[in-house]
């Protein structure tokens, strides 16, 4: 799930885009608007920057993010890792990087009543040497995550990772 940060006036995480995909900035504008249209982004303003973010309530969603994250081969790391930590229910990015922010700390907030908390800390070490930032996480109950979520604006947190039922 992508989540995009642009200003009007041509921000530089745009511009970032357009070395990413090889695009202009207004063909990367243009799809951006297309799929907003189609209803599988979300996009919201404040002041002149617009936030976009995938509409999970499209009928399409599950199915194109599995294919995403199959295509990528996250999918496979992922499960074995959840599997190993424990009982997760959901997993979300927080903090800047959810808003779109570059940062050097990322936050996750990790829902499970049952989690190997040696097991996650061992992995987080493990990924900070990887990707050079810190990752800063908090644990919580389904209950508490519902009511810690409905705190914050829909900008402020992404969910990178729901057991499927």
């Amino acid at each position: 799930m992508l989540k995009f940060f642009l200003n009007s006036s041509s921000s530089s995480y745009l511009r970032g885009l357009e070395s990413e995909f090889g695009e202009s900035s207004n063909a990367i504008r243009l799809e951006l608007n297309r799929f907003e249209e189609a209803g599988l982004l979300a996009a919201t303003s404040k002041s002149n920057r617009k936030y976009f973010k995938a509409n999970t309530k499209h009928p399409l969603f599950r199915d194109i993010h599995s294919l995403l994250r199959k295509y990528v081969g996250i999918d496979e790391i992922i499960d074995s890792v959840i599997e190993k930590i424990g009982d997760v229910k959901e997993v979300y990015l927080t903090g800047d990087f959810a808003k779109g922010i570059n940062s050097q700390i990322i936050d996750l907030l990790i829902v499970s009543d049952h989690l190997d908390k040696n097991f996650l800390v061992k992995l987080i070490d493990k990924a900070e040497a990887v990707i050079t930032r810190k990752i800063r996480y908090i644990i919580m109950s389904l209950k508490e995550a519902k009511e810690y979520l409905a705190t914050l604006d829909s900008t402020e947190y992404l969910i990178i990772w729901k057991e499927e039922v």
